[in-house]
């Protein structure tokens, strides 16, 4: 989606971001950014909103096949998550629990259980209705609940979230009506999306900045997904503000990743900031913007406020919204093509 934002620039967040503590703090300013000329007013407080933290693609994405990576990632997020008592959702791709050491990825799992946070199908190979079709589509969802469903069970919850990844629910309009029958009739709600900071873009050139041992580069990266991640939530902030005429409670999708883990207190310092407060996803989606219909039913995976726009017939803007930096999709790319 072209996103750009008027809202406050990089110049004016990062300076914030080195005083929240932790990761954050030796974050340098990267060098496209110009310093700000002279000491801006700070910005008015935003009202309070609620948000819901979830997180995809559990047991986790890594940049190489690396356990104890991955277990220490998935400690210190939990341990951060508990810590400062924010309710949270992982989304499963069961299928990830064969990539590394299948004992120790199910371990994992229980991790999240045993701290208290539930689960969600995120399906088994994290597929597309797109590339597989309706049937395939319908039958990854089913084999991506195969072993959190009974683990839920064992913890006495249910299992009742889905997430579609690349949030592609589906196309033409048949389709769509044909997964969402299945995922009703099993039991299942979709988690939407109204908070979405492309985090996965920077998470691997973070780990491969990590795992060759470039602590300067790895604390840049930092610094810059931060930054880009406090305007794009005031941005959404002041897209829902022109859609419902007042804050709602937001569903904001992050990654279990190295880069969120070590971004933690960075994330704690921008939440505060912009007033919002984490919540479970079933009291996030206990507010009436939820039930907006959502209409959309084309190929592109695109975010619930651009899809009740259309619905709502407002016009969202997108003029005003920066996207991921060009340096970070560079990167991104240039890992993917190796």
């Amino acid at each position: 989606m072209p996103r750009r934002s008027s809202f406050t620039s990089f110049a004016q967040i990062l300076p914030a971001l080195f005083l929240a503590g932790g990761a954050a703090m030796a974050a340098p300013v990267p060098q496209d950014v110009a310093p700000a000329a002279s000491a801006a007013a700070p910005a008015p407080r935003p009202e309070a909103a609620n948000v819901a933290l979830t997180f995809d693609d559990l047991p986790g994405i890594v940049l190489k096949p690396d356990q104890n990576y991955l277990d220490a990632t998935n400690r210190s997020l939990v341990n951060s998550l508990v810590s400062h008592h924010f309710p949270a959702i992982g989304f499963v791709n069961e299928g990830k629990l064969n990539e590394i050491i299948r004992r120790r990825q199910i371990a994992v799992l229980h991790l999240w259980l045993n701290a208290g946070f539930d689960l969600g199908n995120h399906t088994y190979s994290h597929s597309s209705p797109n590339k597989v079709g309706v049937n395939g589509y319908i039958a990854d969802i089913a084999r991506g609940e195969r072993l959190i469903r009974p683990m839920m069970e064992a913890a006495h919850r249910n299992l009742q979230w889905f997430r579609h990844p690349y949030l592609e629910t589906g196309s033409p309009k048949r389709v769509k009506a044909k997964i969402d029958s299945w995922l009703t009739a099993h039991g299942y709600k979709i988690a939407p999306v109204t908070i979405d900071c492309d985090d996965w873009e920077f998470a691997e050139p973070y780990d491969n900045a990590v795992m060759s041992g470039d602590t300067a580069e790895a604390e840049r990266i930092r610094g810059v997904y931060l930054a880009y991640t406090e305007q794009t939530i005031a941005w959404d902030r002041r897209a829902a503000q022109l859609e419902f005429g007042r804050p709602i409670a937001f569903v904001m999708l992050l990654h279990d990743t190295r880069l969120n883990a070590d971004s933690f207190d960075g994330l704690v310092a921008i939440l505060d900031r912009q007033n919002l407060h984490p919540v479970s996803l079933a009291q996030a989606m206990a507010d009436p913007a939820y039930r907006t219909p959502d209409i959309y039913h084309g190929r592109d995976g695109i975010e619930w406020l651009e899809r009740w726009s259309k619905v709502l017939r407002k016009n969202l803007p997108w003029d005003d919204f920066e996207d991921v930096p060009k340096d970070i999709v560079k990167e991104y790319n240039k890992l993917e093509d190796e």
